[in-house]
Parts: C-alpha cells; structure tokens; sequence
C-alpha cells in the first residue's frame, strides 16, 4: 500500500490497474483542483453486511469515504466546514448517538478510551449533563528534552484543575461529542438520552441510494439561509472554531470532562522546526483573542451561563496575545537603561527588593517543580521557558497585532494549517535536539532584534562598568536588570549560534542576521539620543 501511494504521488495520477479495483476512484472525473470538485463520497465498508469481518472473525464498522464539494466561489470554513460535513452524513448514514473526533496526524494508542469515554456519558448520576469527553494531546514524536515545548503543564496540570469548575476546553481532537449537544440541543435538568443504537438510518437502502443521497449533505449550498455554522455544529469565523464551540456548548448548559488515562489514548505529531511551532502558537493565539473580543467572550457571554472558575480558565488563554506587550517591555527596555546606567528596578539594599525577589523566586520554583512533577526533564523545562520567551515576543505580538487589524475591518482572519512533514536532514537535527531556524520570517527577525539586543547592552555594561564604575558599586543598584539580561542571553545561545556559528541549512538566513543588527543599531542610537 505504501509503495502504491508513492508511485500515484510522484506521477501526480493514479493507474488504471488500481481505477480499476476501486470504484470510488471513477468520482475524481470530476476533479478539477483541491478547491473545485464535487462531492466524493464512497462507503468502503458496509457494516450491516455480516460476512465483512477481519482477520480474527470480528465484525467490521461502517467505512466511509467524504471529500466534500468545494468551489472557488464558495467559503469552504476549513477544519469547522469539514466536520459540519461529517456530521450530516454520518447521521443519514449511521446517526450513531456519540462523535470521535480526531486530528489527520493522530491515531488511536489505547482502545480502551471509547469505554472510559462512554463510561462518563452513560453514568447514571451526572451522565446525562455531559456534553463531551476531552482527551489530552499527546504526541510521539517529541524529543528526549522537548526541543519545542510541549503541552505538558496544561494536559496535566492546567486542564485538570479546569475539570473542577465545569470542564476542559474543547481542543479539537481526541474527544467524544453527543451528537445532540453538537447540533445546538440546550441542557435541561429533565433531559435523558440513552446511548442505545435505535432506529439505524439506512438499514433496508441499498449501498448506491444511501451514497447518492448523502452527497447533497456536503455540497456548498446546503448550509445557505440554515444555522449550520452559527447555533448547529462547529461555529464558523474564528482560528480555532473548537474552543469557540466548546465554550458556547458549555454556555449552553453543558459541561464536560477531562480524561487523562495513563496509557495515552491519542497521539500525533508535534511540529519539528521552530517556525512551525511559532506559526502553530500564532493561530492558537490569534483564534483565542479573537474570542475574547467577540460577542462569545468568556468575560461577557460566560457571565451566568459558565463557572467563574472556568471563565477565568478560558481568559487565561485568550490572554495569550495581549501578553506579547509585557514580554517586550521586560525583554527590551530594562537592557537599553542597563546600557546607559539607569537603574529601573530597587538595589539590593531597598525593602522594594524584596516583592521582586518573591515574585521571580516564587514563579520559577513553582514553575519548575510543576513542569518536573508532569513527568518532564530539567532541559525540558529549560527548552520549555526559552519557547515560552521565543512565542510571546514574536507569535503572540503578530497575533494580537491581526486581531486588532481583524477587529477594525483591515484584514480577515486565516485558518493556517501546521505543517507537520520535515525533510531527513531536519529530521536528524531534530532528534540531535538542535533547533531548526532555516527561514526568513518576520517572526525570527523579532527573535534575532531582542536576543542581539540583549548582548550589546550586556557587553557595553561589562565595559563600563570596568573601565569607570566597577562592577560592586553597579550591581548593588542594577542587580535584577544584570540578572534579567543574562539570563535572556543565557537562552539564546542556540540563536547566537545560529546567527553566526552554524553552517547547515537550519541556521538563520543571512537576510535576517543583516535585518536584526540593522534594527539593534538603530535602537541604540535612538537610546543615546534620547537618554
């Protein structure tokens, strides 16, 4: 099978041997492009037929194969479109009462996870206030040390503490809907729904009929003048139509629950550059913000309807962009004042240091000892604060700057897909957990400006401070930006090495290296003209 894919990739056109074996294949005469075809649909496997069995005499579930109809004239709404697709046709077709649903990249690790899942739907108590079932992401491709971060903390720390005041998140993948509560159905305290199989649609209609009659369910016209996409199914507009689904099903009612067995149940693929995990958090970012100043924020539409536990829950993350603007502050200015000698945070001697030295104390311990207790590394959590620093001074400021242009009518938002498919010699750098920065994106010219920033105004105190003040006297009054500078370059040592010491294609493109020294340049001239 695999050779067989290979051959039809690298012809860019499938044989006649293989057309054919396989029906479904004569439905592409239509294909015009990825984005101009009708709707593909093929039931591979009937499994109402009971001679369809596998190899250890079980009984095969119903297959099926959905390309939806896409026009250049019609919005196709990306993931959010797609889904809405499946869930009409999979209700004329088998209307199974419970929904998995899961990202291309990942696949089942547990078959146990459709029993603990149904095991929360179907408990006699509070079984029926359930909306659905979330699953942490996990992934099997992550390094020993996490080169890119993980989600760790929040699949087994932030995401648990959620479960406490009325659900998790919707994340998007590896989760367990009710059919009804994705169709827009409201809770109420008298409402039962028993996870039966009752009344299966399509039982006495031959293969051919069920197919032709499902096709007009994923055509580009059937959601016009309906609420598909606003009160029914995945909400349509937004980066991520899943949290935005999630939290209208829990304004709705609903709550839901986090499972996080010890044998993972999903896993997938995490990016394996840094500009994939960077364009990955920009869209997770922007889509987040996005809500929060939409008419479903969680601050306003929440109100009343949703825990305020879990309203702050959701701020937490639709925050993420605004703090892109604190991040710089911290991660600019105090090494330009560093420069000129200016001290901005109390000496040493002050009683204010104190507050300081608890904050930074307090924050990185408890960090640390969290990150440690989730089952991660000492690297790991080190890797971990230096993309926490890479994603807040370049994917949360391009976020919240499109939100903004979003907001004001200049620009419309985009759905950007993860690439998730590396070359080998990326691949290979990636498990030597070297990091990846071979490409010219506005986002690393930022990382490069502050990371070079940082060095100058660190060698031009080092310099000062021998040749005039010594070092005593300016550490008793500087002592916290002397800390924050180094430490900044302290974590940029693989982009310092990138910049200049690393001749493989991973290293950062010659047009970045001459961009950022021109920007570090220029701040500084600014700095001794103003100061």
């Amino acid at each position: 099978m695999e050779n067989k894919i290979e051959i039809a990739v690298r012809l860019g056109s499938i044989s006649e041997e293989v057309r054919s074996k396989h029906k479904g294949f004569s439905q592409w005469d239509s294909y015009s492009s990825p984005r101009d075809h009708d709707t593909i649909l093929q039931i591979v496997i009937d499994g109402r037929d009971p001679n369809v069995r596998d190899v250890e005499g079980c009984g095969l579930p119903t297959l099926v194969y959905l390309a939806r109809e896409k026009r250049p004239q019609y919005h196709h709404n990306f993931k959010a479109g797609a889904m809405n697709a499946l869930i009409r046709v999979s209700s004329n077709i088998s209307n199974g009462k419970v929904i998995l649903n899961v990202d291309c990249d990942m696949y089942s690790n547990n078959s146990k996870a459709i029993r603990d899942a149904l095991c929360f739907l179907m408990d006699e108590e509070q079984g029926h206030e359930i909306a659905y079932v979330q699953f942490p992401q996990n992934f099997d491709n992550l390094s020993k040390n996490e080169l890119y971060a993980s989600l760790r903390v929040i699949a087994e720390v932030e995401f648990h503490g959620l479960d406490g005041y009325g659900g998790p998140l919707y994340i998007g993948t590896g989760c367990f809907h009710r059919r009804d509560t994705l169709c827009g159905r409201k809770f109420s305290k008298g409402y039962k729904s028993e996870l039966k199989w009752e009344n299966r649609k399509g039982e006495e209609t031959s293969i051919p009929k069920l197919e032709e009659s499902s096709k007009s369910l994923a055509s580009c016209t059937f959601e016009e003048s309906t609420q598909w996409g606003k009160e029914m199914g995945l909400k349509y507009g937004c980066p991520v139509e899943d949290v935005i689904t999630g939290l209208s099903i829990q304004c709705r009612g609903w709550k839901s629950v986090y499972c996080n067995p010890t044998r993972k149940a999903f896993l997938g693929l995490a990016p394996t550059t840094l500009p994939q995990t960077l364009l990955q958090h920009k869209r997770w970012s922007e889509g987040d913000f996005q809500i929060l100043v939409s008419k479903y924020s969680p601050a306003l539409h929440g109100h009343g309807k949703i825990s305020l536990g879990l309203q702050l829950g959701y701020c937490c993350y639709c925050l993420w962009a605004p703090n892109c603007l604190a991040t710089l502050f911290y991660s600019i200015l105090p090494s330009l004042y560093l420069l000129r000698g200016i001290s901005v945070f109390p000496q040493i001697s002050s009683p204010w240091f104190i507050p300081f030295a608890y904050v930074i104390i307090a924050t990185y311990t408890w960090s640390f000892g969290e990150f440690l207790w989730s089952g991660g590394t000492i690297l790991g959590w080190w890797n971990d604060q230096r993309i926490w620093l890479y994603k807040r001074t370049s994917s949360y400021l391009f976020a919240f700057i499109d939100t903004i242009l979003y907001c004001l009518g200049y620009s419309d938002s985009a759905f950007v897909i993860t690439a998730k498919v590396a070359e080998e010699d990326v691949s290979k750098r990636y498990e030597k957990e070297i990091m990846e920065f071979g490409d010219s994106s506005p986002m690393f010219v930022i990382l490069a400006t502050v990371a070079l920033l940082n060095l100058y105004c660190f060698a031009g105190f080092l310099k000062e401070a021998i040749t005039r003040k010594g070092i005593v006297g300016v550490y008793e009054t500087m002592a916290l930006q002397i800390l924050l500078c180094g430490v900044l370059i302290v974590i940029n040592l693989p982009l310092y090495q990138a910049l200049y010491l690393r001749k493989d294609s991973g290293k950062m493109p010659s047009s970045v290296v001459f961009k950022s020294m021109a920007f570090v340049a220029f701040s500084c001239v600014c700095t001794n003209f103003l100061y």
